[in-house]
């Protein structure tokens, strides 16, 4: 099969998802524009700040777009072929993913607002509430530790692609000081707008150009940072502590605002060398339903292990967290909730693209930071020609990267939030105790385990991402049930998400404590984390499935 083929029948999958399916959940909540939303009746300028929806959806997606999307796919192509992949890509964006988006965000924006956490609390009760925030912060930590994992693997990673083009280059090195100089861009942006206050159109006209600028200036600067995967891990997590901190003006504005032109340019590039780039693919269309010595069976692993590409609970921590507090139409959910995900789905078959024209001697030992680069910078290339193969590959390791910098700022700041309501500590001291929290627990597990072994604790982390989508999507369900509207929509891929996600949780524990084989003490703490999800999760659902079981005049605490 072609890519461009591949890449046709993709886009009118999604398209015929958007209007047909997501036309009919978006239906079943009767949005009505006529009724504010909480951007309009609470805007304060800060928070809340009704919002056009083409900016909206913009400002969404680059938040939700990270390197979930591009690893997971990349990772479970490698072990089961891309066929099988894709499959579930499209199944699951249409059906799972998207729904549970736009249920989350609907839910919010008719809860005042406020968080899936509290959209539980509401509905399931105060314990259901802290159980719920509870495994929002065991995931959060999750994501912490395989983002950072594997962005440190790519800033050391070399390839022998690349040999010969240039004197003294250093692939991974380059991806570093680029990484690095994109950050510092991106604090002077926030400096500039601060305090000199230009149209936002000179700041585009000057620093969107700035990104490429800085990774050229990467290729010319690669080995100026030679620093091990472990060293890079402390220091990417030393970034985590201080941007959670730092006033998002300074940083994570300007950050997301320049993200998102990478992300554009990156999903433009993938379209051109998709349909223009006649690549051969090299990987198998299926490889087995066994993987030995990788991730196990494909159910359920292949699911979990794809992760944010088709379902992501993340997102719902976006939907309800910023995203919910400037929606200006509620009729607006749909393209920012439901298309958003379509397009989170688009960047992962891009991804599997990159990975499906890299032969297996190739692949062999590389993170998926780097095949992602190597991919997205032979995309590039057909329009930049291949004498600027190294200046493509780094902006497509870049981009990989910039992506997880922004999900580690969103996710450590939300642990942040997290710690700080459960333990009741305020103030300055709150927040340095809930971000060294945050931050302590990750740096502990990758100082224990060896460097690049990012794979060990990527399954953990989908499962407990899916998982926490299938118990957003519970609160919905009953906050459904309650309020007289049908909710089967919901609660079916609620159902279907939460055999997966518990099946990976059981296989995990086996293979941790009572496998054939030894475990290592990356596997058992896997484990141990792994007994602790199941049990928050087991009584969320378990609550949730009682609460489903009574009668339908029960209270309804909020309209839907």
């Amino acid at each position: 099969m072609s890519l461009a083929l591949l890449a046709v029948a993709v886009l009118v999958v999604l398209g015929l998802g958007y209007r047909l399916y997501g036309g009919f959940v978006a239906r079943q909540y009767a949005l009505d524009d006529a009724a504010p939303t909480p951007a309009v009746r609470l805007s304060d300028g800060v928070d809340f700040v009704p919002t056009r929806p083409f900016y909206l959806l913009g400002q969404h997606f680059s938040a939700i777009a990270a390197a979930g999307p591009i690893a997971g796919p990349i990772l479970a192509a490698q072990q089961f072929g891309w066929l099988p992949a894709v499959l579930w890509i499209l199944f699951g964006v249409v059906f799972i993913g998207a729904v549970h988006d736009l249920s989350t965000l609907v839910a919010s924006v008719r809860h005042e607002g406020r968080s899936i956490a509290e959209v539980v609390k509401t509905n399931l009760g105060p314990r259901s509430g802290v159980a719920m925030m509870a495994f929002i912060w065991v995931a959060l930590v999750y994501v912490i530790v395989a983002f950072t994992d594997v962005t440190a693997s790519t800033f050391v990673a070399g390839d022998p692609e690349l040999e010969g083009l240039t004197f003294d280059f250093n692939p991974g090195g380059a991806v570093a000081m680029a990484s690095t100089l994109y950050l510092g861009l991106s604090v002077l942006m926030g400096l500039v707008e601060r305090f000199l206050a230009p149209p936002l159109w000179l700041q585009t006209v000057v620093f969107v150009p700035g990104v490429l600028g800085v990774v050229w200036l990467g290729t010319k600067l690669s080995t100026v940072f030679a620093f091990g995967a472990s060293a890079w891990a402390v220091l990417i997590l030393l970034y985590c502590f201080a941007a959670s901190l730092t006033p998002v003006w300074a940083l994570l504005q300007p950050r997301g605002y320049l993200g998102g032109f990478v992300l554009y340019l990156a999903l433009a590039i993938g379209a051109v060398g998709l349909f223009f780039g006649g690549f051969e693919v090299q990987l198998p269309a299926f490889k087995g339903f066994e993987v030995p010595g990788a991730s196990g069976a494909l159910f359920p692993f292949l699911f979990v292990t794809i992760a944010c590409g088709a379902c992501s609970g993340f997102h719902g921590l976006v939907c309800s967290g910023t995203t919910s507090k400037q929606v200006a139409k509620e009729s607006h959910c749909h393209p920012v909730g439901y298309g958003a995900m379509l397009l989170e789905g688009f960047v992962a078959v891009i991804a599997l693209a990159t990975v499906m024209i890299i032969s297996a001697k190739d692949l062999a030992g590389k993170p998926a930071g780097t095949v992602y680069g190597i991919g997205l910078g032979r995309f590039f290339a057909v329009v930049l020609g291949e004498e600027r193969l190294p200046f493509a590959i780094t902006f497509g390791a870049m981009a990989f990267s910039t992506f997880v910098f922004d999900t580690l700022d969103v996710s450590t700041r939300l642990g942040r939030y997290i710690v700080q309501e459960l333990t009741g500590l305020t103030g300055r001291v709150g927040a340095l105790v809930g971000t060294a929290l945050t931050v302590g627990v990750p740096l502990a597990f990758l100082l224990v385990a060896q460097a690049g072994s990012w794979k060990s604790f990527w399954t953990l982390f989908g499962t407990s991402n899916q998982l926490l989508a299938a118990l957003s999507l519970m609160g919905v369900s009953v906050w459904l049930k309650r309020a007289g509207k049908r909710y089967w929509y919901t609660l079916a891929p609620m159902a279907f998400v939460s055999v997966v996600t518990l099946s990976s949780l059981v296989l995990q524990v086996r293979d941790a404590f009572f496998g054939v084989q030894a475990a290592t003490a990356v596997q058992q703490v896997n484990g141990a984390v792994a007994v602790v999800l199941f049990v928050l999760a087991s009584s969320l659902l378990a609550t949730g499935a009682k609460a489903l079981l009574t009668s339908a005049a029960a209270a309804r605490p909020s309209p839907a």
